[in-house]
């Protein structure tokens, strides 16, 4: 009974690094998706457009895209632990300044702070979780993204109950305490697991030994061996990371992760109001975003999947899936809540399978040596095109109407489909 409590404690203790990483990543989504779902209330509250809410919503999102790459580089110079705590730490204070009453400024202040402290931590986690279950990288990747996306299922339900107790101020003072929280759990408890049996930096090729032969073993990879460094060495050059683009496969891919950032940000940000728009009431239409966030799970699946069968085939499924959704939501228009959920969570399944993918095959792609900056890099220029999303909807929300806005979505979610395919025929 002893052997058989101490292997399940064990089993536990494997997944600790996991699950810390995980929880600032749900607190991050958490905050991040409540906003959206408060914007009915702003607009009541300041008297806002949906042109300055999809303003304020990008200008977030643009402090999120400029972290991706510093935190990379600085990942690889002092620690992944490190920046993972001080971003956490830094998104927790945006959440204070969000948790009293102040002046729309102030509060736009909050935002960003928001916005910049979690923009550091997908990157770094993801060059974290790939060293830490070097075998199972897929599936680390799909477990912390589901996990991650449960706090856009909380959010919407979240938002209800405080904005029917009147003081929707204390969900961000609630997140603040568990960020700060969560935070000095990485910070005494990350370090002495990441050490053990060199699980870290010093294990950091040993990721590529469980990678699929489509994405690794073939001339397709991005070449690392005429770029490869010293051991030690820090002096890595711009230039070296943006030597990656010169192969051609990589770049489309990141073709791929841009249309897909813009259509998909672009949706999260609005779908709320373009529900209500639709005849949904306000509760009604917050339980259907939750439905969104509520089919994560569905990167377990795929994230396992992508160490099986190969990564793109899979991405093209899932985003064709993705567009079809939501081709079928702006076709559709008004519809009963029953008929506007199933398209949600069509869109919801085919969004979230493909984000375990997309961290895979970049992981196996990018060379050890330029790990964190060269995946920051494209996770700059996948959110700052998709930070830009929310203010173009709202614009042509105002003057066209929603049904034109989410039209353009679809079209750019189908480009992704169009991109994967090419990177799957290129050579």
């Amino acid at each position: 009974m002893a052997t058989g409590v101490s292997g399940r404690f064990s089993r536990v203790f494997h997944y600790d690094t996991l699950l810390l990483t995980a929880g600032i990543w749900f607190l991050a989504k958490f905050l991040r998706y409540a906003l959206p779902a408060l914007f009915p209330v702003y607009q009541t509250e300041f008297g806002v457009s949906n042109a300055f809410l999809g303003t304020a919503f990008t200008a977030m999102m643009i402090g999120y895209s400029l972290m991706q790459f510093p935190s990379g580089i600085l990942a690889d110079r002092f620690g992944a632990v490190q920046v993972i705590v001080a971003g956490a730490v830094v998104a927790a204070s945006g959440a204070l300044v969000l948790g009293i009453s102040a002046p729309l400024v102030v509060l736009l202040g909050g935002m960003l702070l928001i916005g910049l402290g979690t923009g550091v931590h997908k990157t770094v986690s993801i060059r974290l979780l790939s060293r830490v279950y070097p075998n199972k990288t897929g599936r680390a990747l799909g477990l912390f993204d589901t996990l991650g996306a449960f706090g856009g299922v909380a959010a919407p339900t979240a938002v209800v109950i405080v904005t029917d107790a009147g003081n929707w101020h204390a969900l961000f003072l609630v997140g603040a305490v568990v960020g700060v929280a969560l935070a000095g759990g990485v910070f005494s408890h990350v370090p002495r697991r990441t050490t053990d049996g060199g699980n870290d930096a010093d294990s950091a090729g040993s990721a590529d030994s469980a990678e699929n032969a489509d994405d690794t073993n073939s001339p397709n990879r991005v070449d690392s061996e005429s770029n490869s460094r010293a051991d030690g060495e820090t002096d890595i050059g711009f230039r070296r990371y943006l030597s990656l683009f010169q192969s051609r496969r990589f770049s489309l891919f990141v073709g791929v992760t841009l249309c897909f950032g813009f259509a998909y940000n672009g949706v999260v940000a609005f779908l709320p109001l373009y529900l209500t728009e639709n005849g949904l009431t306000d509760g009604t239409a917050s339980l259907v975003y939750s439905a969104l966030f509520a089919v994560s799970f569905v990167q377990i699946v795929t994230g396992d999947l992508s160490d099986r069968i190969g990564r793109l085939p899979l991405t093209i499924a899932v985003l064709a899936v993705a567009a079809a959704a939501l081709g079928t939501l702006v076709v559709v228009g008004q519809a009963s809540a029953l008929v506007l959920g199933a398209i949600v969570v069509a869109f919801g399944l085919g969004s979230h399978g493909f984000r375990p993918i997309r961290g895979a095959y970049l992981s196996a792609t990018i060379p050890g040596d330029v790990a964190g900056g060269g995946l920051g890099l494209v996770r700059t220029l996948l959110m700052g095109v998709g930070a830009i999303a929310p203010a173009i909807v709202g614009v042509i929300a105002d003057t066209a109407g929603f049904a034109a806005a989410f039209g353009l979505l679809a079209v750019v979610m189908a480009g992704a489909v169009v991109f994967a395919g090419a990177t799957a025929l290129s050579k």
